[in-house]
């Protein structure tokens, strides 16, 4: 057996990383605000969204978060698939929002703490997974066949992401509808 080193982690990381939620909320509430929607930038930004919590779906039934390294569905290509589907979405919804300090808002949060998370992530993955985790990391791991499971989406929590989407999408379309 490998002995695994622990990663450091600075202080100011796991500070981000608990704002993080609160943060996203805050980012949220603004956003709409400001969000100044047409039909138009709804249907390309919905799209897009719509494109990015399928393959947040698509990970999440793939994912068995904290008792292996998952390498099937688009594990198999990405380290990071919840995270590329996450910034999809933001970017549907900074498109959607027809407004630069929103987008400016949601990108520079996604940013910052999509890069938080995933630094923790595979500094947590690193320690509990070892070699294991250094494999995949290195694109040397055996790809895993296990196909999807709708039911391990939902255990991940992507089915209140989905439901979460939705209504944020009613709510731009009710701003579109209200300004015509």
């Amino acid at each position: 057996m490998t002995e695994v080193t622990p990663v450091p982690v600075s202080a100011w990381l796991i500070r981000v990383a608990r704002l993080r939620v609160t943060a996203g909320f805050c980012v949220a509430v603004a956003a709409f605000w400001l969000a100044r929607p047409t039909w138009l930038s709804l249907g390309v930004g919905a799209t897009v969204a719509l494109v990015g919590e399928s393959m947040r779906v698509w990970a999440a039934g793939h994912l068995e978060k904290g008792l292996e390294v998952t390498t099937s569905g688009p594990y198999r290509w990405m380290r990071h698939p919840l995270y590329v589907g996450s910034s999809l979405l933001g970017a549907g919804f900074a498109a959607a929002s027809r407004h630069p300090v929103a987008a400016a808002l949601v990108v520079v949060y996604l940013a910052v703490s999509l890069q938080v998370a995933a630094r923790l992530e595979e500094a947590t993955l690193r320690v509990k997974f070892g070699d294991a985790y250094d494999r995949y990391v290195r694109g040397v791991a055996k790809s895993s066949s296990r196909p999807f499971s709708a039911g391990r989406a939902r255990r991940n929590g992507e089915a209140q992401a989905v439901l979460g989407v939705l209504a944020a999408l009613a709510i731009l379309g009710m701003k579109v509808w209200l300004a015509d």
